[in-house]
């Protein structure tokens, strides 16, 4: 399936196998060596419809609270939403794969021809790409809140607390996480 990204309240029409699960996370891994969010999310949302925008936003959201790279938890989050623990596994072992097996060959290739000017005037270019997929990225993510008024007073207080009074994120998410719960609960009803 190929379109427009899903809306809110639409679900995923076909079951979803390991082995779907495998391709769709591998091709993210070879796509998006160095940072594969944009990927990932263009794959989960835009291509395969597995998760509306909401859901996948949620669920990275969630994922960022847990030890580890942010992901890989998607992964072994959708893999086990959709075909269990073979899923998960499904899922990390193809995001894996690619990195695994391209970070071996830039070692090598590291080792014969590290000292090349060239070399590191590639690896600048590819920072800044890099930097337009993340900025790209955050929009994406973002879009969908941002006619949430109360959603957007959260993130406003956390972008202060962080950036400007320099308070760790641990206690910003400890005071704002219940803060925005009780809030959505109370906006729910």
């Amino acid at each position: 399936m190929t379109g427009a990204p899903m809306t809110e309240n639409q679900t995923v029409a076909d079951e979803v196998t390991a082995r779907d699960l495998f391709l769709g996370f591998l091709k993210v891994g070879t796509q998006g060596f160095g940072g594969v969010l944009p990927w990932a999310r263009r794959m989960i949302v835009e291509e395969r419809h597995w998760l509306s925008e909401v859901d996948f936003t949620d669920l990275l959201s969630l994922c960022q609270l847990l030890p580890g790279p942010n992901i890989v938890n998607v992964s072994v989050a959708i893999g086990n939403r959709f075909a269990g623990p073979l899923g998960a596994l499904a899922a990390v072992t193809g995001l894996m794969a690619a990195p695994f097996a391209i970070v071996l060959a830039l070692g090598m290739l590291y080792a014969a021809y590290g000292t090349s000017e060239a070399l590191g005037s590639v690896f600048r270019d590819l920072g800044a790409a890099a930097a337009g997929l993340v900025l790209a990225t955050a929009w994406k993510v973002a879009k969908p809140y941002v006619r949430r008024p109360e959603a957007m007073i959260v993130a406003a207080l956390a972008f202060v607390a962080v950036v400007i009074f320099s308070w760790p994120l641990l206690y910003v998410v400890l005071v704002l996480a219940p803060l925005s719960v009780a809030w959505a609960w109370r906006l729910a009803r």
